[in-house]
């Protein structure tokens, strides 16, 4: 197959959605598929692609409307002979999306990892005229788009994300840094959604409690200085410690006491996955995707978004209890190495795209 995928994502953002875009097209490529991946000029998931070996393109959306790009991005699927296009953002469906209608042959499916389509009329047009299907990782995103009541049966598929194994991760000595001290890791771009100042706060209250403590946030964005002074507001800024942004954060997550993710809604939360993957026991909120990924009291602990009280109080229960914490990471580590690898994944999305295929084919034969 040939295949293209688009997100119009800002050039300095690389969030789960566009990792998983660089797995899929990577593995895809290596399955013997001629693969594509299109995106922002200077676009970091373009760079990325770039390093795993897959062709990339630029293909600069800005708006719902383009009929320059939208013509541009039909040129490209015919030349390319393209026969499955896989849309990011709502924009890139409009845009890319009718393209491959003018070009008639491509399937075009609209990959949501987070909930991006309400219950509105803008979205009902676009995806039931301009998709041939809707690919997500998560079963509560599934449920919520089949209760809209507007699409037919099989029209939105779950497939669960993979990860590359990560048994020969060596883990980072935090000893080094902070003698003596505990250290609890999160990890992602620092925006409202993730919801590190209920963290932050929460480390708070647990700091008040001991101080054998140190939070370590990796990450970058808008809301680093805010993050900052709140920590300083509340009198813990020489233990809460900004990273930065970590091109590899697996040597930290394997080598924190405990990770956590405190945000506020996703898709199907990867950091959550990968800290799994190294055997780290998680404390995460109760988003998309966290129940599956989870088993509450058996991998980690599931606890409500925007409550620091609680996860306080979680925290607390658990950072003394070593047995406890191995028994999470173990469980945790074989859930992932059962149903989140990358060829998984890769073997279901040939399957689902060959599928999309054959059905397009059979409707226009």
């Amino acid at each position: 197959m040939n295949i293209l995928f688009i997100n119009s994502i800002g050039p300095n953002k690389l969030g789960g959605g566009e990792k998983w875009m660089v797995r899929a097209a990577k593995g895809l490529h290596e399955a013997g598929h001629k693969v594509f991946v299109g995106g922002k000029p200077n676009a970091e998931i373009l760079q990325e692609a770039q390093k795993a070996g897959v062709q990339t393109r630029i293909f600069n959306i800005r708006a719902d409307i383009g009929p320059v790009m939208t013509w541009r991005i039909a040129r490209f699927l015919k030349q390319e002979e393209i026969d499955i296009l896989v849309c990011n953002l709502n924009k890139d469906v409009r845009v890319a999306g009718l393209a491959a209608r003018l070009v008639k042959k491509p399937v075009v499916i609209a990959r949501h990892g987070i909930q991006l389509a309400g219950k509105k009329w803008k979205h009902k047009i676009t995806l039931t005229n301009l998709t041939d299907g809707i690919l997500t990782n998560s079963i509560t995103i599934q449920k919520a788009y089949e209760g809209y009541g507007w699409f037919k049966p099989g029209h939105v598929k779950v497939i669960y994300n993979g990860i590359a194994d990560k048994s020969g991760v060596q883990a980072y000595d935090f000893s080094r840094d902070f003698p003596g001290k505990k250290v609890i890791l999160s990890a992602g771009r620092l925006s409202e959604q993730k919801g590190f100042d209920d963290l932050i706060t929460a480390f708070a209250a647990v700091t008040a409690k001991r101080d054998d403590l140190v939070l370590v946030i990796a990450g970058k964005g808008k809301l680093e200085e805010e993050l900052k002074t709140q920590a300083k507001t509340l009198g813990v800024e020489d233990r809460v410690k900004f990273a930065g942004f970590i091109e590899n954060v697996d040597p930290l997550m394997k080598g924190c006491h405990l990770f956590v993710l405190s945000s506020l809604f996703e898709g199907m939360p990867n950091v959550v996955m990968e800290a799994m993957a190294v055997g780290k026991p998680v404390i995460a909120t109760d988003v998309n995707g966290a129940r599956e990924l989870m088993t509450d009291g058996v991998t980690g602990i599931i606890v409500p978004p925007k409550n620091p009280a609680v996860l306080a109080e979680k925290m607390l229960e658990i950072l003394d209890d070593a047995d406890r914490l191995a028994a999470f990471g173990k469980a945790g580590e074989q859930k992932v190495k059962a149903g989140f690898t990358i060829p998984a994944m890769v073997q279901q999305l040939e399957t689902y795209f060959q599928s999309k295929l054959d059905e397009k084919r059979k409707v226009q034969s």
